[in-house]
């Protein structure tokens, strides 16, 4: 077809001529762009993914602020675009929210529903391609590269076909970022929401890019944004005017990483991680046991075992899974669906310790395992937890013992709980889909 820079949303008519606009429905919802139909790669992010979802099931809710989270975390999960309105956001301590919003209806999230729900999203965004990697339950990289005879249309075009087919079927919204790579396309995504299209081509993305705080560059946090504005640098363009060289010298492997996405430069391709369904570490003991002396040890060697996998390959699950097997040989199996991807060794543990513990009834076990499923990029993993402000320090103290392993060696550093214990040989597995 030739190449034209705009379309419907609505209809997903081709415009010939820019205007205001659509020439055959009449719709304002066009998209233009001169890289529009040149390009291939985009992130897909629901929006306000969990309070969406309460909403759709319950229409009572639809014009009124909704807050999905508190429970054991006691802060919001997310919020609907009207509660944001209003100033409450992601994270913050479930009392603030509601001073800032005190006629939100509150609801605790429903883990496992949400998860059924992201996982028809993903079926739906691998009927596009093959090439989709997933970031958490609501969001994902596609790369659409190669695509066009398939669909028998550009990618730009396949997209915004895809965003009116969710609403249809699943009944939420998403928004759309198109760029020339992962970086860009993460933050073309979070321009217009809720359903957004937006576009950041090649030939602008440096003079974007200059414009804007260098916060947000992924990986600058507060401590790395104070570490940055001590040095002088406040914009994304200040980056771009220091030597590479120099940023490595100032801040290691993080300086290299922000010279080149400071300059729109991401080689990163879309993974598709599809292959792995879950990362797991069973043990088979030469004795059964029945004491939460003898299997708490074990349970924590083996968190240890499925964090370092997943350490090492990028990836978190959402959802972990204690494996049991009784001297009898029944197999007992138990999940919890996290409210955000984990990767951490405690954090498993400490899940997994919660449903042990309600197994723990004088039967004999052979087997232990623990393991996480629902896998995902890491790039969302383990969130800093503002009212547990142990585990967060927990987080910390596992981070600082992995930088201490990966210099000397896996048994350098080992806590008082598994210190000298030994169990026939765990068997880490990385297992794929049928």
């Amino acid at each position: 077809m030739d190449t034209h820079s705009g379309f419907c949303r609505d209809c997903i008519a081709v415009q010939a001529d820019k205007a205001s606009r659509c020439a055959a429905c009449g719709s304002p919802r066009l998209v233009w762009h001169d890289e529009l139909f040149e390009l291939s790669l985009a992130h897909i992010d629901c929006d306000a993914f969990y309070a969406s979802v309460e909403k759709r099931d319950n229409p009572e809710l639809t014009h009124k602020p909704v807050i999905v989270g508190g429970g054991k975390r006691g802060v919001v999960s997310t919020c609907c675009y009207i509660a944001r309105i209003n100033g409450v956001r992601s994270a913050m301590p479930m009392f603030k929210a509601l001073k800032a919003c005190p006629e939100a209806v509150v609801i605790k999230p429903r883990m496992e529903h949400y998860s059924a729900i992201g996982r028809e999203i993903r079926e739906l965004m691998r009927s596009l391609t093959p090439a989709v990697e997933p970031l958490s339950i609501d969001e994902a990289f596609l790369d659409l590269s190669g695509t066009e005879k398939l669909h028998r249309m550009p990618p730009a075009l396949t997209l915004a076909n895809f965003a009116r087919r969710v609403e249809k079927e699943i009944g939420i919204s998403v928004s759309i970022g198109l760029a020339p790579n992962k970086f860009l396309a993460k933050i073309a995504s979070d321009f217009e929401k809720p359903r957004g299209y937006s576009v950041i081509g090649a030939a602008e993305a440096y003079d974007f890019l200059a414009a804007q705080p260098a916060s947000l560059i992924w990986g600058v946090g507060k401590a790395m944004q104070a570490k940055l504005q001590a040095d002088g640098i406040h914009m994304i363009s200040d980056l771009q005017n220091r030597d590479e060289a120099d940023l490595m010298r100032r801040y290691g492997a993080m300086g290299q990483r922000l010279a080149r996405l400071s300059k729109g430069q991401d080689h990163r391709r879309v993974e598709s991680r599809s292959s792995a369904k879950s990362v797991s570490s069973e043990t088979t003991f030469n004795s059964d046991y029945s004491k939460p002396e003898d299997l708490v040890p074990i349970l924590r060697k083996q968190s240890e075992r499925v964090s370092a996998r997943l350490k090492t390959s990028g990836i978190a699950g959402q959802t972990v899974v204690l494996k049991l097997k009784t001297n009898s040989f029944k197999s007992r199996t138990r999940n919890v669906t996290l409210p955000d991807p984990t990767q951490l060794a405690d954090r498993m543990f400490q899940v997994g310790r919660t449903m042990l513990e309600k197994e723990l009834d004088g039967t004999k076990f052979r087997l232990l395992g623990i393991g996480v499923t629902d896998l995902q990029s890491d790039e969302t993993a383990d969130p800093g937890d503002l009212i547990d402000e142990s585990s967060t320090r927990r987080a910390a103290a596992e981070r600082a013992m992995d930088k201490v392993r990966g210099k000397f060696g896996g048994e350098a550093v080992e806590l008082g709980l598994t210190f000298g214990r030994k169990t026939r040989g765990p068997e880490t597995t990385l297992k794929k889909e049928p």
